[in-house]
């Protein structure tokens, strides 16, 4: 939910009763959505600019995520701007309302267009970050539009305080998973906090079994094994879960990543599948593995805008209209269709591991990858369809092999995909979220490739 900032704005010369009806009807429209609104209207351009004065007095000091300004017929710009430039900081939607038809058939309008016109480059020219909306009549208002560049808005407030916890850096020694951090910082606003394995192992030293014990009596009790796991993996599973949940729960780590390959499975023996999948289900983190910084990024800009798990999927061949992507070990209860199934299995030389082989959810979906490129972001952005896979095994694992989730995702056009494509690791939210991640874009400035 957004908390908006909503200041309605008519020229002193129009029937004041009019701007505050279509105000009043522009804010409503704004709360169903479930929108929280400071509301001032109406301002109008009075002489002794007493209007300005309550509009910027009403919002100094408030806190709120963008400001509205709400155009319900003709205002000189400079009324506006004498209350913008306070907030100038904020995003911003520039809304203009529309008139109505009478029963004549008589158009009756309150210049609303006049108004907006007059301001839209003038808000480009003082370097404003915001949306331009109209309404046209007899046709649904602007809110929803409104409404939703708001959540993006809130999203990116979000960002500029977030924080990852990134235990390890650069598993298997990957170029694409590193991340740049004060550029990051500067455009979208997360902070990667590195810790070390050294303390995620001291603190798994420390968990009792009885600690144990209960994670697992109590969460991975919902999992359906197809095998019994050993006693061990389990009581791993759950000890090495405890460890990182206390570092999370102390930094306030919304998003972690460990080294996989080269950390939990070649220094501590233990695939950290489970790990993942219990910080996923338990805590609601997003989760992704080998050190992944922008994809951990890109989950949590998915995560505040559409809510749900935020997952990963990696790619493992195109097809010439689609693409199989799955994951080699785990996916969130929250995609899971049916119920969280779970195996023992070994790939290649590691240790016994266990190993998440449920079925995930199909649908129309959005995949996304935030990118750095010569030190300029990118929202790298498809819409596709995920159907249920064929019948498919990544070679090493112990026969029979097992089924890993994953989805064939139709894409309209898969060679162009590959062309751009940014990395092994994509985000992927149920829906047709491109508008909504869109707004978020720029907001922070970021530009889409689709």
């Amino acid at each position: 939910m957004s908390k908006i900032a909503f200041v309605g704005f008519g020229e002193v010369n129009t029937p004041i009763d009019i701007i505050i009806r279509k105000c009043e009807k522009a804010a409503a429209e704004l709360e169903a959505t479930g929108a929280e609104l400071i509301k001032v209207y109406p301002i109008t351009d009075d002489y002794e600019e007493k209007d300005v004065k309550k509009a910027v007095n009403a919002l100094k000091g408030q806190e709120f995520d963008a400001l509205v300004v709400c155009i319900a017929g003709w205002i000189p710009t400079h009324a506006v701007v004498k209350v913008t430039e306070h907030f100038r900081h904020k995003p911003m939607v520039l809304w203009g309302l529309c008139g109505w038809i009478e029963a004549d058939g008589r158009v009756v309008t309150t210049a609303d267009q006049a108004g907006t016109t007059a301001i839209r480059k003038t808000f480009y020219d003082l370097g404003y970050t915001f949306k331009y909306i109209y309404d046209i009549i007899g046709k649904p208002s602007g809110a929803a539009r409104v409404a939703r560049y708001c959540r993006a808005a809130a999203a990116a407030e979000k960002l500029r305080h977030s924080r990852v916890g990134m235990a390890g850096y650069r598993d298997m020694n990957l170029y694409g998973t590193q991340a740049d951090g004060p550029s990051l910082k500067r455009v979208v606003g997360t902070e990667i906090e590195t810790f070390e394995m050294l303390e995620l192992q001291q603190r798994y030293e420390k968990i009792t079994a009885e600690q144990k014990d209960e994670v697992i009596k109590n969460c991975m009790s919902k999992w359906k094994f197809l095998k019994p796991a050993k006693r061990e993996s389990m009581e791993m599973a759950a000890g090495y879960y405890l460890a990182a949940k206390s570092i999370i729960e102390e930094r306030g780590y919304e998003a972690i990543s460990l080294k996989d390959v080269d950390g939990m499975k070649k220094l501590c023996g233990f695939p950290p599948a489970p790990i993942f999948m219990l910080l996923g289900d338990e805590m609601g983190v997003a989760t992704v593995p080998e050190n992944d910084c922008l994809g951990n990024v890109t989950q949590l800009m998915v995560k505040y805008l559409v809510g749900g798990a935020a997952h990963y999927l990696e790619f493992y061949e195109f097809f010439e209209n689609s693409v199989l992507a799955g994951v080699p070990d785990y996916v969130p209860a929250a995609v899971v269709e049916g119920d969280v199934t779970v195996m023992p299995a070994a790939f290649g030389e590691l240790n016994e591991g266990i190993l998440n082989v449920s079925k995930v959810k199909t649908g129309e979906l959005t995949m996304c990858r935030l990118t750095c490129v010569d030190g300029n972001y990118y929202m790298h952005m498809v819409k596709g369809n995920g159907k249920t896979p064929p019948k498919w095994e990544e070679a090493g694992w112990t026969q029979p092999a097992p089924q890993l989730p994953g989805l064939e995702i139709e894409l309209d056009d898969v060679p162009a995909f590959a062309e751009n494509v940014m990395c092994q690791h994509y985000v992927i939210s149920y829906g047709d979220n491109r508008e909504i991640i869109t707004d978020l874009c720029d907001i922070l400035g970021i530009e889409i490739i689709d």
